[in-house]
């Protein structure tokens, strides 16, 4: 048996597992089936007690004295479905999980066996869990440790994942019609037209910026690789002309001291013309936006030399309601940023390999999540990248989605 961690995994030793969620209150437990894109195909596969079986999945209720407990038949799942997230909420109206250890146990279904253990830690304000998940990477499925919160109850998971919620308010119910029907993502400021963030000038070699007299122009890639510093600005055209159509955005760190691994997470968050969350793409949602933007999966300690965490993205090919990316790290494991060391980020032509633009994070904040830069498109359809360099206090990207907004 493994005691996990948030964000570890194991591979799977059995066909059909059973993951039971247990708590000092009775909780609604339930399980999501997704296909690669992170969704739902329907609502019917959202297993729950109301709707408790489906296609290589079963929920199996304890009846208030007993944990409640999804199965899975991983040899069951219809083609196509690549991950099941096992989520659980407290049953009593309006009760958080502060206070309250959930734990997960993850056993083999045939034998009973226990494979592993799982209590999130850090629970607070949160409402609703994804627990852990079964998914399956390079043909071999297996568990990973979760433990991602949400302050709206089941709806924002529901949401996230592509269920249909009903928008009338409700009174306390079950997981079909949870208390706080609410979009995931809180509202933001009515739309506002914001012209692009003013640039600081610098006119310095790539190594060692420097500020640069007024008036002498935006920052672009004529000169070639630009060095930012926090709230500068880089325009990513050479010669009058947009550079580029494919970048990766590379993200790295180090442990402070030595030793002691760091887990963390990059993410980054797409945006409309009105500030509008559109999507995020992180560990547990590896594409969005029809393959655009690409996750090169989970890096959980920091060690080794070069860029922990890769995103991809396909400038040619997103949507044109996407008009701004927010790229964030964030601590899942709640270690602070000043146990972490050369925290960075550096922008690639995809193409090439060359690096283009770097922003080397300074002054770490003890708090759990980092806002590093931002790509937004021009009206005339050229990218400028900015360095942000903001804490804000997340374990999780979908806490960044509302600061990242005010960023655009």
């Amino acid at each position: 048996m493994t005691a996990m961690t948030p964000g570890s995994n194991l591979p799977l030793n059995a066909v059909r597992v059973t993951v039971d969620v247990a708590a000092p209150v009775r909780l609604d437990v339930s399980g999501l089936l997704l296909a690669a894109d992170g969704k739902v195909r329907s609502d019917a596969d959202f297993i729950f007690y109301n709707q408790p079986s489906g296609p290589g999945v079963g929920y199996r209720s304890g009846g208030g004295t007993a944990p409640d407990s999804v199965t899975v038949d991983t040899g069951g799942l219809p083609p196509g479905i690549e991950r099941i997230v096992v989520t659980a909420s407290p049953d009593a109206a309006g009760q958080t999980f502060q206070g309250v250890e959930p734990t997960a146990t993850v056993r083999n279904a045939d034998t009973g066996a226990v494979i592993a253990t799982f209590t999130p830690p850090q629970l607070g304000t949160e409402t609703a869990l994804v627990v852990v998940e079964v998914y399956q990477r390079g043909g071999v499925w297996k568990v990973r440790a979760v433990g991602q919160g949400y302050a709206n109850g089941l709806a924002g998971i529901a949401t996230d994942f592509g269920v249909s919620v009903d928008e009338e308010p409700a009174a306390p119910a079950p997981a079909s019609a949870p208390q706080t029907p609410a979009a995931p993502v809180p509202p933001v400021a009515p739309p506002v037209t914001v012209p692009p963030p003013a640039p600081v000038p610098i006119a310095a070699p790539p190594a060692a910026p420097a500020a640069a007299p007024a008036g002498t122009g935006k920052i672009n890639l004529d000169k070639g690789r630009v060095s930012l510093q926090k709230n500068q600005t880089v325009s990513l055209v050479k010669n009058g002309r947009p550079l580029l159509s494919r970048v990766q955005m590379g993200l790295g760190w180090e442990p402070a001291y030595r030793g002691r691994d760091i887990d963390l997470d990059a993410s980054v968050i797409a945006y409309g013309p009105q500030r509008n969350h559109i999507d995020s793409c992180y560990f547990g949602r590896l594409t969005i936006l029809g393959g655009a933007i690409r996750h090169s999966g989970d890096n959980l300690t920091g060690e080794g030399a070069g860029d922990d965490e890769v995103i991809t993205v396909d400038l040619g090919r997103l949507p044109a309601e996407a008009t701004g990316l927010v790229f964030t790290v964030n601590s899942f494991s709640g270690q602070k940023f000043t146990e972490v060391a050369k925290a960075y980020c550096r922008l690639i032509d995809a193409a090439s390999g060359e690096e283009l633009v770097r922003f080397d994070l300074t002054g770490a904040e003890p708090q759990t999540g980092v806002m590093m830069a931002k790509l937004i498109r021009q009206f005339s359809g050229e990218w400028e990248m900015t360095a942000i360099g903001e804490f804000v206090k997340s374990r999780t990207v979908r806490g960044m989605v509302k600061p990242g907004a005010e960023t655009l």
